[in-house]
């Protein structure tokens, strides 16, 4: 009930300030369980993706959402629980196991349950390799799946930024439901889910015209803090190497006199110099490298796999 009251309230102010566009609405089924696979680019993906829709969706959402504290954590518990969220641990291992279960309890009582195949926020706005959780999923609970993109959210609400942009209208184009029934018992084959997730996240690139990427989003984000830490340990070196030269000038060009000898710009140079810039940075791919990969590419539609 309060998801229907949410709504709303919420839908008249969403489509009057940021006028929001929908295409597709006529694949989506008015009834029974199915899957809604997104693209991920903002935040703003869990009000405008189902707001063209007459029935509820339940999305799977990161856990992080429902253990705030104070007053804030209390709003966000009872804002997203309210609107048809599930708290999920995104850990991996047996946390992974409990959101699948989650999953296929959603679809099992009929229910639309949206997923991100990506597992997390675009973090450049292109579209990155999609995890086979949501083919277990498809094939377990023997489903539909209905391929939908976001538009313009990227730029809409950049990440890290709260406040969206106005002159951006953002979107959700819903495309053609995909029927699985050909690997139906095979949902323990990784080759199937593999083919079948990557058909998935093919016809999200065509709907929404992304650039793909074939990394999981989360090692490239892995990726650029690493970069980003090896940038500030650079620029740290870099301006203590510049005020420790300005300290040893400064005298003889005051009084005439070579500057006394110091330790202290020895200290100063060597505290995060840009030498050490480069461990920092292999240090950090060989941490972002250990996320599990599998291979795949993204050249067409995946070829159908025929049970011997």
């Amino acid at each position: 009930m309060f998801y229907w009251v949410v709504k709303a309230v919420l839908a008249p102010i969403l489509r009057v300030l940021f006028r929001p566009w929908a295409e597709g609405t006529e694949y989506v089924p008015r009834a029974g369980p199915a899957i809604l696979a997104s693209n991920h680019l903002s935040f703003s993906d869990h009000f405008f993706a189902p707001l063209p829709l007459p029935r509820k969706v339940v999305f799977l959402a990161k856990s992080e959402y429902f253990t705030g504290r104070g007053i804030k954590g209390l709003f966000s518990r009872a804002f997203f629980s309210g609107v048809g969220q599930i708290p999920v641990d995104r850990s991996g291992g047996e946390a992974s196991e409990r959101a699948l279960a989650t999953g296929l309890r959603v679809l099992a009582n009929g229910q639309l349950l949206g997923i991100y195949p990506e597992g997390t926020r675009t973090p450049d706005g292109r579209l990155f390799r999609g995890k086979t959780g949501v083919a277990r999923l498809a094939l377990e609970a023997r489903v539909p799946v209905i391929p939908c993109a976001m538009i313009g959210g990227f730029e809409f609400q950049p990440p890290g930024k709260i406040a969206p942009q106005f002159k951006v209208r953002p979107g959700v184009r819903f495309g053609k439901s995909l029927d699985f029934s050909r690997y139906y018992g095979m949902e323990t084959d990784r080759i199937v889910l593999r083919a079948v997730t990557d058909e998935i996240i093919y016809e999200i690139m065509k709907l929404s015209g992304q650039e793909y990427v074939d990394e999981y989003a989360a090692r490239h984000k892995a990726v650029l803090q690493a970069e980003k830490r090896a940038h500030r340990q650079q620029a740290k070196g870099e301006s203590a190497a510049v005020a420790a030269a300005a300290a040893a000038s400064a005298p003889a060009a005051v009084g005439g006199e070579p500057a006394p000898a110091s330790g202290s710009a020895g200290d100063g140079a060597s505290d995060g110099s840009p030498s050490e810039a480069p461990a920092d940075v292999a240090n950090g791919e060989r941490a972002a490298g250990s996320a599990a990969t599998e291979s795949g590419t993204m050249a067409g539609p995946a070829k159908t796999v025929t049970p011997s």
